[in-house]
């Protein structure tokens, strides 16, 4: 914690007047590696140059290739709502087990469960994102939450995720954990490499004219087709 308060002091002092902080979040590991909601998070994350493959542009877009997409998202649980709940229910909204975090067999996990409608098949393939989670929480205020930090190198299985998970799949098979958890904030934000900061840096002093994507296919269907979650909604980040 005193670790990542240093650079965040270190960060917006850098920053100054050039950036608002219009929200705060400290989180933390809770226990090995849960959520707030109990369940180990962040099981499936690839590894090694899975992760990498997964999370860094590579030769498709070359003028951003070792950059990154991330998304933010905070979310509020309704922890007396869910604590309601059974074990064997809780497992069969997350579709895994609580206790030894084994996923369900396929025959008794729903569809609508949020490890279902969280993963993605292409060509046979499965489509991984790395997430990178934080609990947080405040006893004396009743507030508890997961700060959802996923990385991708490209914004199209974010954004596939997330409509599954709030639109459906088919369209009302929404994430049951939605009953009980809200997302109050999001944002997807594009994470350059040093080597394109370094180029940014020169290019703000001499250029005429901002850098433009070579592939804005995705861009705009992210501003065409927005899910509108969170106090971001409807906000053109990308002018």
């Amino acid at each position: 914690m005193g670790l990542c308060f240093e650079l965040a002091t270190q960060l917006i002092g850098k920053l100054g007047e050039a950036v608002k902080v219009v929200d705060e979040v400290h989180g933390f590991r809770y226990f090995d590696q849960r959520a707030m909601i109990g369940f180990v998070d962040g099981t499936e994350n690839p590894i090694g140059s899975e992760a990498v493959d997964s999370t860094v542009i590579g030769d498709e877009d070359r003028q951003f290739a070792g950059g990154s997409f991330v998304i933010v998202q905070k979310y509020l649980h309704d922890m007396a709502g869910w604590n309601t709940l059974t074990v064997e229910m809780q497992e069969r909204i997350i579709g895994r087990t609580k206790l030894s975090n084994i996923e369900l067999d396929e025959e008794i996990k729903p569809s609508s469960s949020h490890s279902s409608l969280t993963t993605l098949v292409e060509n046979g393939q499965e489509v991984k994102i790395l997430r990178d989670n934080m609990p947080f929480g405040h006893p004396g205020t009743g507030e508890f939450g997961t700060y959802f930090i996923g990385y991708a190198r490209s914004p199209e299985p974010i954004e596939q995720m997330l409509e599954n998970m709030f639109v459906g799949r088919p369209p009302g098979n929404y994430d049951r954990l939605l009953d009980y958890s809200r997302a109050v904030t999001g944002n997807l934000f594009f994470v350059p490499s040093a080597n394109l900061l370094e180029i940014l840096g020169t290019s703000a002093v001499n250029a005429t004219a901002p850098l433009q994507h070579t592939s804005t296919s995705s861009i705009e269907s992210l501003q065409k087709g927005s899910l509108n979650i969170g106090s971001l909604k409807g906000t053109n980040q990308y002018e």
